[in-house]
């Protein structure tokens, strides 16, 4: 589910808080993959101010995250009063406290070889018990709370687009990308494959000069021998590969699809596969020729 609109603008205010070392910076990533415009340690006499910013930029800004925590002065109390601010201005914000237990925060720490912002001079232990004093009021008023400490980064992702992802924003976004290899290899692939093992198209004296997007090439090009097994079994590989990108977080897939000049058989087996994806549950899927043309 999304993160509920504000009833007032459109716009969608989350705050972001919880202890030290819970995940405050792995929640801030994930919204801005999810499209969020994340403001961290803002004072919390500014929030409202971002936020009215926010409204009045004509749908530029429409979703706004703030992630707070103990090293603002006065910060529960200021944020309990701009937080109930924000709902009287007709905002609604989601309060999103993050924790986990003792004993991890402390390995995390340790991990890290950093002290606890409220540690001051005694341990590390007593520094994380001040802060989960103080924020017992803030966590009381929370929306949701989310317990890491038994979480990978990839589960705590996962849960953050659950709650503030839109069904577009947790897609994979795959770009299908044609090319010739006697230009280079695109720099920017995840995956590359050579069609190159097809019937070159430019040898038939009727197809040289047209290009993988007419009609001709492309019935031409598919209805080679191995094109069509060639199809199936690779859209059933990538339906498996965008399953295990986004379990682990990834949002971002480059595919490459290579002919000698990439002008025929590169571009209608990219069309053609980019119509499959287009299919699947999960997937935004656009096609670029990067070399059509440049014969």
């Amino acid at each position: 589910m999304s993160a509920p609109a504000g009833e007032k603008s459109g716009i969608e205010v989350a705050v972001v808080t919880g202890l030290s070392g819970a995940g405050r910076s792995t929640a801030a990533k994930c919204l801005e993959d999810l499209g969020w415009f994340v403001v961290d340690n803002l004072p919390p006499e500014l929030i409202a101010t971002m936020v009215e910013l926010g409204a009045q930029a004509r749908g530029a800004i429409t979703r706004v995250a703030v992630v707070m925590d103990v090293r603002s002065r006065a910060f529960t109390e200021d944020l309990a009063a701009i937080i109930k601010d924000l709902d009287a201005r007709g905002y609604k914000p989601k309060v999103l406290f993050l924790e986990a237990t003792d004993d991890v925060l402390i390995r995390r720490f340790e991990a890290v070889r950093r002290g606890h912002p409220m540690q001051g001079d005694g341990r590390l232990a007593d520094g994380i018990e001040s802060e989960r004093i103080l924020l017992t009021p803030l966590r009381e008023e929370a929306d949701l709370v989310l317990d890491t400490s038994a979480l990978s980064i990839h589960q705590l992702r996962a849960k953050i687009e659950d709650t503030f992802g839109t069904e577009s924003a947790t897609r994979t976004r795959v770009t299908v990308l044609s090319f010739g290899y006697k230009y280079g290899l695109p720099m920017d692939s995840d995956l590359v494959m050579d069609v190159r093992f097809l019937p070159n198209p430019f040898w038939i004296p009727e197809l040289r000069e047209q290009t993988g997007l007419d009609g001709d090439v492309r019935n031409y090009v598919l209805s080679q021998e191995g094109a069509e097994e060639f199809l199936d079994r690779y859209h059933e590989l990538l339906r498996l590969i965008g399953a295990g990108y986004r379990r682990e977080g990834k949002r971002y897939l480059t595919l490459a699809v290579g002919c000698t000049g990439g002008k025929h058989r590169s571009v209608a087996i990219s069309e053609e596969l980019a119509s499959r994806l287009a299919t699947e549950d999960g997937m935004a899927v656009k096609v670029v020729h990067r070399d059509l043309g440049r014969e």
